[in-house]
């Protein structure tokens, strides 16, 4: 079966479940009673027509090809910079880096995925950024708070930048035997996220008592973690068939994706708590900001592109 073919079939799959959600969250929708209750299901179907809309736009980047998704990433990062950077405060003598993060780190980060130059792609932003960023601000002479505003704008691009740049890096692996469908990688992993943090949700509505960290984020509970992590580390070992492992492997990729997703939207909320924010922005109705959507996902690609490049490439 060709990768093209194993993505309809998966496709069909997603976009069957997906028909089956809108309909029984109509439904809720028109029965359902109680103020509660009724935020619950809005809730849902918040998130189910986020699922639609995420869908179509991985099947266009999927038809359009490789330039299309590493286009479709790099504006990601540039809106998911843009939101972590709005709530953080910055002066004057820190233009030129934020500039310069903008208009060169992120394309020239993407420009590497897009020449399969992975060398320079892994160490551009940890080295160069590193080091230069800070420097352009040190020459501003602006010393008040000067340690606090490079950390935060380090952290903003590495997040934002760095590590969500490690989706579409899945395209760089070479993997015997599995030639020309690295794009369904990209899939599983968008998927097992995404699935772990809606499950985690229903299972914490459901089962959900005790808080893991309430002063950070009230919502996640212990019940939902266990729930949400059983549940989509057994859907991502249904979909070994999409990828260069086995069931039993697949179903241990798709756990430490899992793991790894829930830490980042826990790191990222106490963020948010930190910096006095509910939401990092408001560009998805009922969901915040692009970051809301990517947090999980900046903590747990850079993880599952290595463990894949460590263990499955030549």
């Amino acid at each position: 079966m060709t990768g093209r073919e194993k993505f309809l079939y998966l496709l069909v799959g997603v976009g069957s479940l997906l028909v089956v959600a809108s309909v029984i969250g109509y439904v809720l929708h028109r029965r359902v009673r109680g103020t509660t209750a009724q935020a619950v299901i809005d809730n849902m179907n918040q998130r189910i027509r986020a699922w639609w809309m995420m869908v179509a736009i991985f099947a266009f980047a999927f038809v359009l090809g490789k330039a299309a998704t590493v286009v479709l990433f790099a504006l990601v990062s540039f809106l998911a910079l843009r939101e972590f950077l709005t709530l953080t405060p910055t002066k004057p003598g820190d233009h030129r880096a934020l500039s310069l993060a903008f208009f060169v780190l992120v394309p020239v980060q993407y420009w590497l995925i897009g020449i399969d130059w992975y060398g320079l792609f892994s160490v551009f932003i940890p080295v160069y950024g590193f080091v230069l960023l800070p420097s352009l601000t040190a020459l501003s002479q602006e010393t008040e708070g000067f340690l606090e505003r490079s950390a935060k704008i380090q952290w903003g691009i590495m997040v934002a930048i760095y590590c969500i740049s490690h989706v579409p890096a899945l395209l760089l692996l070479r993997i015997p035997g599995y030639e020309g469908q690295n794009a369904l990688l990209l899939f599983y992993l968008m998927l097992v996220v995404q699935m772990s943090d809606v499950l985690q949700y229903v299972f914490g509505k459901l089962l959900g008592k005790t808080k893991v960290a309430p002063i950070v984020s009230p919502s996640k509970t212990v019940e939902g973690f266990l729930g949400g992590a059983a549940a989509a580390t057994a859907l991502g070992a249904a979909m070994w068939w999409i990828t260069p492992f086995t069931p039993l492997q697949s179903a241990g990729m798709a756990f430490v994706i899992v793991l790894m997703g829930f830490l980042g939207g826990l790191v990222l909320s106490a963020v948010k708590r930190s910096l006095g924010a509910k939401d990092w922005g408001t560009m998805i109705r009922g969901h915040g900001g692009m970051l809301d959507r990517m947090d999980s996902v900046a903590f747990a690609a850079p993880v599952f592109f290595h463990l894949t490049r460590y263990f499955f490439t030549e």
